[in-house]
């Protein structure tokens, strides 16, 4: 099965926007969860890493993203960062410096760079009917597909040893680029959505796909998500045993969605930090082994 699997099981979608607007990357936190919960936001400095704004060629264009790496010659295994619905705002960038400091090159490119700016706006509802259901699943695995080429064109990025993460809409394109990429080494998907929107854009979703997932997944899930019941995750976990996947998913009980973004109220302190020693130890034991910085 070769890297275009996934585009033959979804229609032919037109998304080049030639001269799109760059938008999607912000400095501070997406409006959209104002307030935040500042008593409990983590914040990752860059003492010992390079990091900044990355301009990402793609295939009809130039998407911006954020990238962290320690500040050595590398190279360094590589992650890709999935952003939630918000784009890729403060908390998406930490994660990358969080990620940078275990030894690892981490890009979070702005996926939604042809649809608009997330990050200025300040409804979650409007965000998902105007920029998230335009978002082609084939376009993300491009835009993914050619984070990689540049993060190696870098040369501190060793894309060879590469793997992914996301959270919420970032988790279940996590899933979905398991199945597109057949050099992944490794994937950590945190809450993302097993289902799929009915929209000839996005047509099929990971319980769809259990069959074809090419690399180990790592799902990280709350027992009390209301959009992702228990029953559905232990559907998954059912398929992907049936068909003798490599995987393993964690639910956490009593835990709600979004519980890894430590600047909203859904934050869960204890079950984020076990999420993220599993996410580091899952990493390692799949050939992504790092050096975290003293």
């Amino acid at each position: 099965m070769d890297g275009n699997h996934l585009k033959s099981l979804l229609p032919k979608t037109e998304f080049s926007r030639r001269g799109f607007v760059i938008t999607g990357v912000t400095t501070g936190f997406a409006l959209a969860v104002q307030p935040v919960q500042a008593q409990s936001v983590i914040t990752t400095d860059t003492k010992g890493l390079v990091a900044g704004m990355a301009q990402i060629p793609a295939e009809d264009g130039t998407i911006p993203g954020y990238y962290a790496r320690p500040a050595g010659k590398g190279p360094y295994p590589t992650i890709l960062v999935v952003q939630e619905i918000f784009g890729v705002h403060e908390h998406i960038q930490d994660i990358c410096r969080r990620l940078a400091k275990a030894g690892y090159f981490a890009v979070a490119p702005s996926l939604y760079a042809r649809q608009g700016d997330a990050t200025k706006m300040t409804d979650s509802q409007a965000i998902v009917s105007q920029i998230v259901s335009k978002v082609a699943d084939v376009q993300v695995a491009s835009d993914l597909d050619s984070t990689v080429a540049w993060a190696k064109k870098t040369k501190f990025a060793d894309t060879s040893r590469l793997g992914i993460t996301g959270f919420c809409w970032g988790g279940r394109q996590v899933w979905l680029y398991s199945v597109h990429n057949p050099k992944l080494k490794a994937a950590v998907a945190w809450y993302g959505p097993l289902g799929h929107a009915n929209s000839p854009i996005t047509p099929v979703g990971p319980l769809d796909l259990a069959k074809d997932v090419q690399a180990p997944v790592l799902g990280l899930y709350g027992g009390a998500d209301p959009g992702i019941p228990v029953a559905q995750i232990q559907d998954m976990q059912a398929k992907l045993k049936a068909a003798n996947k490599p995987c393993e998913i964690v639910i956490y009980p009593e835990t709600p969605h979004g519980f890894n973004a430590d600047y909203r109220p859904s934050y869960r302190a204890e079950p984020a930090k076990d999420g993220w020693a599993k996410l580091l130890a899952w990493f390692k034991s799949h050939g992504l082994d790092a050096h975290g910085m003293a």
